[in-house]
């Protein structure tokens, strides 16, 4: 279990406060060491923003979990209104810096970037599947997806976690949470479907294609209006039997990008019961592309009442990023 610390180990931890890894609305991240010499990141609460359900879903979430592909959680701090985490300290970083940069000291292979999904994948599989209870993330994107100094990615940020017995199905939400873009659409409308685990299906479906076209899935600068939404760009593409291309990739690279992008389809299938599990999504990205059948094309629902108010308590909206909460700002 994780060790419960005073506020006044934080701070010889962290040297008062001395090197800032990075900050956000949650609050901010310091690089500290414990006493054995092992270095950590430490993540203090801001007062006036810190959600006191979440740290104790994290806590309790994440404390429970040893998995190589979870990050790990080593303490915590709760002493009056004053909280930290303290997690292993990932050396490079969130993955959302290396996709999304242009600069050349920042980007990654495409094989890299398969191998990391690969790992991603694995990660949550274990959460829903791996554990004595089902863990649901509710917060899969490019900012909580955490990489080493060898680029191994680790799963964080449980703050809108939940546990439920693994043998239920159907989960219960007042709210919709996750962060916009990257949350399935049966958290916004009932007759889309029942809420499960296939919402972290989506969620790493709309991180895979990120991932397999290094661009966000949405551009509302594009020339090309048809490529607005990239997901349905994309799916047009495959359908017609047009190749996509990504600059500077190699022959091999593009493939593996494709197998990504198909299986990315096949997450995002718009109703939860189109989407296949996490363990056969590893399945498909372990299986030579030419296997894999291109799926229906998903689609946006008609916007009728949301099934649950978006912003109706604070797990509703953006969650806290933890974009730089257990890595640098190392390049």
């Amino acid at each position: 279990m994780p060790i419960r610390y005073s506020y006044k180990e934080i701070k010889n931890m962290t040297k008062r406060f001395n090197t800032k890894l990075g900050s956000g609305g949650y609050g901010s991240v310091f690089r500290g060491k414990l006493r054995s010499g092992r270095l950590v990141a430490v993540k203090v609460l801001n007062q006036a923003k810190s959600n006191g359900q979440e740290f104790i879903n994290e806590v309790a979430t994440i404390g429970r979990i040893h998995h190589v592909k979870v990050v790990q959680l080593i303490g915590f701090c709760i002493e009056g209104s004053k909280r930290a985490l303290v997690y292993e300290l990932m050396q490079n970083g969130s993955l959302e810096k290396y996709i999304f940069s242009h600069q050349d000291n920042a980007s990654l292979s495409c094989e890299k970037l398969f191998s990391i999904a690969l790992g991603v994948a694995r990660g949550i599989e274990y959460l829903h599947n791996g554990c004595n209870i089902k863990i649901l993330h509710f917060d899969i994107k490019p900012h909580n997806i955490l990489l080493d100094e060898n680029f191994n990615p680790k799963v964080s940020d449980f703050g809108l976690a939940r546990l439920y017995p693994t043998d239920t199905s159907i989960v219960s939400l007042t709210a919709a949470r996750g962060t916009i873009g990257y949350m399935a659409p049966e958290l916004f409308y009932r007759n889309v479907g029942a809420i499960s685990y296939k919402a972290d299906v989506y969620s790493f479906g709309m991180l895979l294609m990120e991932m397999a076209s290094r661009r966000k899935n949405w551009n509302a600068l594009t020339e090309n209006s048809s490529q607005e939404y990239f997901p349905f760009w994309v799916y047009d593409q495959l359908h017609d039997g047009r190749e996509i291309t990504i600059e500077n990739d190699t022959d091999e690279e593009m493939k593996l990008a494709k197998k990504m992008m198909i299986v990315a389809l096949w997450c995002i299938q718009t109703k939860p019961n189109d989407r296949p599990s996490m363990k056969k999504v590893v399945e498909m990205l372990e299986q030579d592309e030419d296997l894999l059948e291109i799926p229906s094309k998903p689609y946006f629902y008609p916007l009728d009442e949301p099934a649950y108010g978006v912003g109706e308590d604070n797990s509703s909206t953006l969650s806290s990023d933890m974009s730089s909460v257990t890595g640098s700002n190392k390049q």
